[in-house]
């Protein structure tokens, strides 16, 4: 077998053992020290915010969110259909109710449109996910959370450096959150991070993080709190990976496009998407596979993987997975789910390897 091509690795090729050497020698290895302040003050500057809250995990970022926002028992949270579990798993972990909508055919994301029949006298916030790094449409989803008096979060997990008109994501909702696992655009390892302009929600969030232990009185704690601290040594890497942060999103960028000039000359694959006033960072450069190709979605995942090229199927939709099994019909997300792949799409990757993959497919088409 040749060299295997993944779907994603990161790049750990700046300063990121320098400071972590940093760490270890000075002894701040745990959830105090310098690196944690300056890797929340990079962030909240990349996003254009006025806070950024680190946090152990990207899951842990959207569960703080949540809470923040007071939600709570019996209280219900619109969400896409299409995206990681997760997000509807943060909103069960505060007793809440996930509400999913179906998704947009061109953007894969949250289909405005079908937001408003969703809401209900229990609905107190909608949450978008900005799907493998394209940016939803935000004007649409601001205009009826107003109107109905809903917050608004951003599951930024996938979309690092995202642009809606101009304004990079985490900054477009009451808040935002970020994750940084090996896979992101950015990581730390494990990691995740919220965004927000609320000087209260701020100061909330910063609170629960840390087993609610008041900042006056050492050891006193008035309201149930988390341990979701991120370690120094993590932020260390992070803010080493937010040194080189613009360059990984050019070349993500770079290789997308290398990417379209090639398979837009194969019929059979739509090519993934970037609406007018939008700016895509292809965390995950994803195609569909249509009908018209002559093989399976599966199939060609599986031929691929014989010639060393790693992919992975797009997330399942939430109604269809057994913990949040619906019979309602989302056709959109159901039919992106079945036909969905995510090519390689690391950093790391070469225009060779991106010509590798490229002549896989054109060779898959032809034989088909």
């Amino acid at each position: 077998m040749g060299k295997l091509i993944p779907v994603s690795e990161p790049y750990l090729k700046g300063k990121e053992l320098d400071y972590l050497r940093d760490c270890i020698t000075s002894n701040w290895i745990s959830s105090i020290g310098r690196y944690v302040t300056k890797f929340e003050e990079m962030f909240a500057r990349f996003c254009g915010t006025k806070y950024a809250i680190a946090t152990s995990n990207g899951t842990a970022a959207l569960h703080l969110a949540l809470l923040s926002l007071g939600i709570g028992k019996d209280d219900e949270v619109i969400m896409p259909d299409l995206t990681f579990v997760a997000t509807a798993n943060a909103v069960t972990y505060c007793g809440a109710r996930p509400i999913f909508v179906d998704v947009e055919p061109i953007t894969w994301t949250m289909d405005p449109s079908k937001i408003e029949e969703k809401i209900s006298k229990r609905t107190k916030a909608i949450m978008v996910v900005h799907l493998y790094g394209h940016p939803c449409d935000m004007d649409r989803i601001t205009k009826i959370a107003r109107r109905h008096k809903l917050k608004v979060i951003e599951d930024a997990a996938e979309a690092h450096g995202a642009e809606y008109k101009g304004r990079r994501v985490g900054s477009l909702g009451d808040v935002g959150t970020f994750s940084f696992y090996g896979n992101k655009i950015i990581t730390t390892g494990e990691g995740g991070m919220v965004t927000t302009n609320d000087k209260s929600l701020f100061k909330k969030i910063k609170l629960l993080r840390d087993h609610a232990m008041s900042s006056k009185k050492r050891y006193w704690h008035t309201m149930v709190g988390y341990n979701y601290r991120m370690t120094n040594l993590q932020a260390a890497i992070g803010v080493a990976q937010m040194e080189q942060v613009n360059d990984f999103i050019e070349k993500k960028r770079k290789n997308a496009k290398i990417y379209n000039s090639f398979l837009s000359k194969i019929d059979g694959i739509t090519l993934p998407p970037e609406a007018d006033k939008c700016k895509n960072v292809y965390w995950m450069y994803s195609v569909l596979i249509d009908n018209d190709f002559g093989l399976s979605r599966d199939e060609i995942m599986q031929k691929l993987r014989k010639k060393d090229i790693d992919t992975r199927p797009f997330f399942y939709p939430l109604h269809q997975l057994p913990i949040y099994k619906s019979k309602d019909v989302y056709p959109v997300s159901s039919e992106l789910s079945r036909r969905g792949i995510n090519l390689p799409s690391a950093t790391t990757l070469t225009e060779s390897d991106i010509r590798t993959v490229c002549i896989a497919l054109k060779t898959l088409k032809n034989s088909a």
